[in-house]
């Protein structure tokens, strides 16, 4: 077998798109179109209020299924972030103006769509002092004020390490605060340039230490080593987190990282038990997760 390195994947292009697809996926990637009525109720009120969401700009395999659900990922602090990562599909570039007038739409929107849990993220905001930590508490406020029935999930940035910025989300109390690792440390190069995985657990561990439901995410396919998944499922229990993501890396367009291997059902399955088996209390693992996914379902499992 002829192995390639990290720095022979960063330095050879990426495949054309038509590439890509003539690879196919695996059966087990094939998705259902959605068709419910709550699919289309909810799709017209998000293009009615003119909301970002994750579901579309990550291109998620899950978004049918969620939204038939009333299960949403709404995206804040605007569409364009200051970083470059390599899996992500959200464009990168000098954001607009900051909109105060944000977390009152936010939260004006999602009592209207009736939304039973929501999990709100966001660009990185780097250029901002805070990295746009008064918004994330504003719109979390928000949406407690205008739809108090609604579960909500914090799946935020690093802040650069601004462990200021983080007490601010945390002050507004979220149910769950979310932080991806996204891959293994190794991987970080190519995957998160501008990240750093000990800043991203430190920051797990703060919000256990505040006494927070915490959750991570990552995804495989994309180079690592099923030893290294081991590796970074230990370090998150020793850092306390909750719940863990795992799900298969799909490459969104030919400018980004292609994807490596297709990990089968059966690796994910193994992934759950060790990852349970290490003390994460739920860890939720398939080829088509995602790190919402079936959120609603996790922090009720968590809260028993």
């Amino acid at each position: 077998m002829v192995r390639i390195s990290l720095s022979d994947r960063i330095l050879t292009p990426a495949p054309e798109a038509g590439d890509f697809v003539r690879k196919g996926k695996p059966r087990w990637l094939r998705m259902q179109l959605p068709t419910t009525a709550d699919y289309h109720t909810l799709r017209s009120n998000i293009r009615q209020h003119n909301l970002h969401t994750v579901c579309e700009e990550a291109r998620c395999p899950n978004l049918g299924e969620c939204w038939s659900r009333g299960v949403a990922t709404v995206m804040i602090l605007g569409d364009t972030c200051t970083r470059s990562c390599g899996f992500c599909n959200i464009k990168t570039g000098r954001p607009p103006v900051l909109d105060r007038e944000e977390p009152a739409r936010v939260g004006e929107s999602i009592a209207l769509m009736g939304l039973k849990f929501v999990c709100i993220t966001s660009v990185n905001r780097d250029e901002l002092p805070d990295g746009g930590a008064s918004i994330w508490a504003d719109t979390i406020r928000e949406i407690r004020r205008q739809s108090p029935q609604t579960q909500i999930e914090a799946l935020i940035p690093d802040f650069c390490g601004d462990w200021s910025a983080l007490a601010t989300v945390l002050e507004a109390r979220p149910d769950i605060l979310n932080h991806n690792l996204e891959s293994v440390p190794r991987l970080y190069p190519a995957v998160r340039p501008q990240a750093r995985y000990t800043r991203s657990l430190e920051l797990l561990s703060r919000a256990k230490d505040a006494g927070f439901t915490t959750k991570t995410g990552i995804m495989v396919g994309i180079g690592e080593r099923d030893d290294e998944v081991a590796t970074l499922m230990a370090d998150a229990a020793a850092h306390r987190v909750d719940i863990l993501s795992i799900g298969q890396y799909l490459q969104p367009t030919a400018r980004h990282l292609p994807v490596a291997r297709f990990v089968h059902p059966d690796q994910f399955a193994a992934y759950k038990a060790e990852g349970e088996a290490l003390g994460l209390r739920h860890v939720e693992s398939g080829p088509m997760v995602r790190s919402s996914y079936h959120a609603d379902q996790q922090a009720a499992l968590t809260n028993d």
